[in-house]
């Protein structure tokens, strides 16, 4: 059908302006290494070698204990007590930063050993865990958190945007009410109070919890989006001839109605993952986020107002953190001038 062809031809000239645009490319580049440095968080930081000779046998640490994870190995007596830095290997290959984001270091004990140096390059918290490593460690939540929680609200505000313009009349009315509704909670008390009150119920669960409540409450925006988009391709002459030819109300929503009505909102998915790394900071900043068991960005600057002097404990997340958001602000900003090519001053 000419809808599709469209759509692919759309998709051919978003992604061809997206390229020209060097800042939002930056931008994407800055995110996939950061997407990198989560996905490979255990390889660059951790106090088990990748790999290592002990006993005339090779071991493999780290990939056994994604083993363990999957349910697929278990750990020998041994290995559960075992305190891998320490252990007398015939060779060894360690992580550059041998160090997760929870191993607490016994050497540091006094507050001017916890600065950056040479054993901890960007120094450690007050309890001695090392900085470094909890950034690392930290980009596969903050991510996750910006992913998991735009994900929820993408789906939700899709289903409900479409429905509503598509088929309009009373279903449209119910669904703009309920997207009023939402929009008058204030997320950020809201998610402030419902952690509030059930975090020893779900103390585990609770960065699940953040991310649901955030993609609960910040479907909105993309809903009234796809909801307008929706209503000016209804109108089209080929969503007319769809109709004419038998094609039924699911086959014309999927492969006619939302390939040419997407698009626009990856700018606010964008813009989404950027405020949802930005909330969770905040509530960990405000002590309401993750357990503190649990490093974040957040929490780390959590644990920098225990120590105004301990510049490097707000220095560096908080570079992470402004890495992060003005990177997706920028993408954002690419892929709005992108779609839209008045923005661009073109017609």
């Amino acid at each position: 059908m000419a809808s599709v062809e469209h759509s692919q031809g759309y998709f051919a000239y978003v992604r061809q302006q997206f390229a020209r645009n060097r800042l939002g490319v930056a931008a994407l580049w800055v995110v996939v290494g950061i997407a990198l440095l989560g996905a490979g968080a255990d390889f660059l930081a951790n106090d088990k070698p990748i790999i290592a000779s002990y006993q005339n046998r090779v071991i493999f640490p780290i990939f056994k204990s994604y083993a363990v994870g999957l349910g697929l190995s278990q750990w020998n007596e041994w290995e559960v007590r075992a305190d891998w830095r320490s252990l007398a290997y015939e060779w060894a290959v360690f992580p550059p930063v041998p160090y997760t984001a929870e191993t607490i270091d016994p050497v540091v004990q006094r507050s001017k050993d916890r600065a950056p140096s040479m054993r901890h390059l960007l120094g450690t918290d007050d309890i001695g865990r090392d900085v470094l490593a909890g950034l690392i460690h930290g980009s596969r939540t903050a991510l996750s958190i910006g992913f998991v929680a735009m994900g929820i609200a993408l789906v939700i505000g899709i289903v409900l945007g479409v429905v509503a313009g598509y088929f309009g009349g009373w279903v449209d009315l119910v669904i703009s009410r309920m997207i009023e509704i939402v929009i008058s909670l204030p997320t950020f008390f809201l998610i402030i109070t419902i952690v509030a009150l059930v975090q020893d119920v779900v103390y585990a669960g609770r960065l699940l919890l953040i991310m649901a409540i955030i993609g609960l409450t910040n479907w909105t925006t993309v809903a009234r989006l796809i909801r307008g988009e929706v209503l000016r391709i209804r109108a089209l002459d080929y969503i007319t001839a769809a109709e004419a030819l038998g094609f039924s109300t699911l086959r014309i929503l999927l492969y006619h109605v939302l390939p040419n009505a997407i698009a626009p909102v990856l700018v606010t998915a964008a813009f989404g993952i950027a405020n949802a790394v930005l909330i969770e900071s905040a509530l960990s900043f405000l002590g309401f986020g993750v357990p503190p068991t649990v490093v974040t960005w957040g929490s780390m600057l959590f644990r920098a107002r225990a120590d105004v002097s301990a510049w490097w404990l707000g220095l560096f997340p908080g570079l992470m953190i402004f890495l992060t958001v003005s990177s997706y602000n920028l993408i954002g900003d690419a892929l709005r001038d992108a779609t839209d090519p008045r923005l661009r001053g073109t017609t």
